[in-house]
């Protein structure tokens, strides 16, 4: 049910073990694409300082922040982030709306995340907990690309333009940017 990165998403212990590093070579994606959905895993750090992501109605091969959506998975507790923007955060549609600052579980403990779309409405929780909830289409006033064709967009909180914000399909994917998380009970 799975295409891309194969090699650098490891079955291990009835988890996905993630050393995928960052770019579009790093990425997995579901076979299937999808345009509504309810996106529900399970996630550990293994690791301080861990990045990735999970790209939603996303074509494959792209940089998914861009030509998609991507929500943040990041360890964010770690000192390195210190100076992190607002959208930046765990659980963040990248770029565009920023999610509550929450504390994450110590590394190696296991939290819950979903991820729900619908149409512009994303919502995401983590252990129960809403932490982004906004329509990405308000959140930017329609404008996901600079009026014009300029390249710094007034609209967007990260002032860069996001051709595919608003894809109505698209795949699903975890966006590795480095090792040390774990993935488990992955379900559309």
């Amino acid at each position: 049910k799975w295409t891309g990165n194969t090699i650098d998403y490891v079955p291990m212990n009835g988890a996905i073990c993630v050393s995928a590093n960052y770019g579009n070579g790093g990425n997995l994606y579901t076979k299937k694409e999808y345009s509504d959905f309810i996106f529900r895993f399970e996630f550990c750090f293994m690791k301080e300082g861990v990045n990735n992501g999970v790209g939603i109605r996303t074509p494959r091969n792209v940089d998914a922040a861009y030509e998609g959506m991507e929500i943040q998975v990041l360890h964010h507790d770690a000192p390195i982030y210190k100076n992190l923007r607002e959208y930046q955060v765990h659980g963040s549609v990248y770029g565009i709306v920023p999610a509550k600052r929450i504390v994450h579980k110590p590394l190696g403990e296991w939290s819950t995340m979903e991820i729900r779309v619908v149409g512009d409405n994303v919502t995401v929780t983590v252990n129960g907990e809403v932490i982004t909830e906004a329509d990405v289409r308000k959140a930017c006033q329609g404008h996901n690309v600079a009026p014009e064709g300029e390249t710094k967009n007034p609209y967007t909180v990260d002032k860069k333009n996001h051709p595919g914000l608003f894809n109505k399909k698209g795949h699903i994917g975890f966006l590795g940017h480095g090792a040390g998380l774990k993935y488990r009970n992955v379900r559309v």
